[in-house]
């Protein structure tokens, strides 16, 4: 029987802002879409949210027994500076004019930045990872099913999204809360008036002006997507036109979200997507995340400590653990204090699953009572898993399981006073919740992923240095590698490094 029989799962649907059963459309197979970054800064701690909780999804699903599809898109293109209104720059063309370079750079410069970011935090690939800018013609042919639906209107080389036509017949707001006749008299938006109907259509294809980097040919001229239209285009792409699972922050309820749905009505006929799944936002120090407040903080900073708010670094796995001590629903407030006793408690536990490979099981007097609480808990790890993914109470269990490990370890119990079979049960449920699904690495292995990282960082800058004839700057990172044990070997294949000692 595969687990997800044995401990049905329930979540919190949004749309239905209720807990429900969760049963996939097909199972054992489930589709699962989050959208990822618009990659045009350094990926930040509100990222890091997002990574480990669909990391956590995605884990425990497959734990479960199902066969998932997971696809966490790339945004390159179409994301303006105004969300709500869809006025202003691309964030992308935008940073690319500041820094003088080409918008491409600036996508696979952050690109690379948040894969990274998401290795050190032991987040799992997606099963596909597609960009915004590599699916525009799927996008086009959604927007031209949208227009002949009569949901959209062209104008001047502009493709909106028609509300009022589609909030007459279909529940624009039901998502988010938002309603559009409240949203329309409170509006203050000028920017696109002259071409809009009503001041909240959104976007589906923005003409290119003439100084605009980005753009592609379609019916209606040289243009770029909107934001809203690619998630839309990309997830029917890979999932179908209806699939089980759509995660992201619960800043994306309104309007990206919101317009998601009505672009699914408007192309395909159905909302598309069954279970709406959010998690809640970051704060720092009770404050939210933001670069005017100075309280903007990198995962690289964070790891590094080089911040003026941290009186420290802390690892990948003590940010992962911190944040699964909250649930997805709700908020984390990025603190010293909290992160430092996420540190000691994630030894704890590191510390009980070395003990625990350590013990070695002998018969002995057999205790029932000791062996009913054992099994129970190692049931209630699940249980609380499949409650809408609470990773707080399986934490607690894991940590009562901990002081057991503990007490075999001290002799304070007698390990055989459970059976065998318990026995093998505490072990493989405690170190599969620990490491499978929490994605947690022994201290050992995380470092090794650090260093991994940091060494392909160190080789691609003495490749660079190479490649533009620097060589005092290539033989320098490689003699001074050396001088601290590491040894750096040129083939035919790249650029390997071996440790000594």
């Amino acid at each position: 029987m595969p687990l997800f029989e044995q401990y049905p799962l329930s979540l919190y649907n949004s749309m239905a802002r209720e807990k429900q059963l969760f049963e996939p459309l097909a199972p054992p197979f489930v589709g699962l879409y989050t959208c990822g970054p618009t990659v045009y800064s350094e990926p930040h701690l509100g990222h890091a949210r997002g990574l480990i909780t669909w990391d956590l999804v995605f884990r425990y699903l497959r734990h479960l027994g199902y066969r998932v599809r997971y696809v966490r898109n790339i945004t390159d293109v179409g994301h303006l500076e105004d969300e709500v209104t869809d006025a202003g720059e691309d964030k992308i063309t935008k940073k690319a004019r500041l820094e003088r370079l080409e918008p491409m750079e600036v996508v696979q410069q952050y690109t690379v930045a948040y894969r990274k970011a998401a290795a050190d935090l032991n987040a799992l690939s997606p099963s596909i990872e597609p960009t915004a800018s590599g699916h525009v013609p799927e996008q086009i042919q959604a927007i031209k099913n949208i227009l002949s639906n009569g949901y959209a209107y062209e104008r001047d080389g502009s493709v909106y999204f028609n509300l009022a036509r589609y909030a007459a017949s279909h529940p624009y707001g039901k998502l988010s809360g938002k309603v559009l006749d409240d949203l329309i008299a409170g509006s203050r938006q000028t920017e696109g008036l002259n071409q809009k109907q009503s001041p909240h259509d959104f976007a589906l294809w923005k003409k290119a002006s003439p100084e605009h980097i980005m753009r592609w040919d379609s019916p209606w001229g040289q243009g770029f997507p909107g934001w809203h239209i690619e998630c839309s285009a990309m997830s029917t792409k890979y999932l179908g036109e209806t699939f089980d699972l759509h995660g992201g922050g619960m800043d994306l309820l309104f309007p990206h979200h919101e317009a998601e749905i009505a672009q699914n009505v408007g192309c395909c006929g159905n909302q598309g997507v069954r279970y709406w799944i959010h998690h809640n936002m970051l704060t720092i120090e009770g404050q939210k995340m933001a670069r005017s407040l100075g309280n903007f903080i990198s995962i690289e900073q964070v790891f590094s400590g080089n911040h003026p708010l941290l009186e420290q670094a802390y690892s990948p796995m003590t940010v992962r653990f911190f944040t699964l001590q909250s649930h997805y629903r709700s908020p984390v407030d990025f603190s010293n204090e909290g992160l430092q006793a996420a540190e000691k408690s994630y030894r704890r536990l590191m510390n009980a699953a070395a003990a625990l490979d350590k013990l070695e099981y002998r018969a002995g007097a057999f205790d029932a009572e000791l062996e009913r609480q054992i099994q129970e808990a190692c049931h209630t790890l699940y249980r609380e898993l499949s409650d809408d993914f609470n990773t707080p109470r399986a934490l607690a269990v894991l940590f009562e399981l901990s002081s057991r490990i503990q007490d075999f370890r001290s002799g304070n119990k007698v390990l055989g006073g459970i059976s065998a079979d318990a026995f093998a049960q505490l072990q493989q449920n405690f170190k599969a919740v620990l490491f499978d699904v929490f994605g947690l690495l022994p201290e050992t292995q995380a470092q090794t992923s650090k260093l991994d990282g940091v060494m392909d960082m160190l080789i691609r800058m003495r490749t660079e240095a190479r490649a533009s004839k620097d060589f005092a700057a290539s033989d320098r990172i490689r003699d001074e590698l050396l001088a601290i044990g590491i040894q750096l070997k040129d083939g035919k294949e790249g650029t390997t490094f071996s440790v000594e000692g």
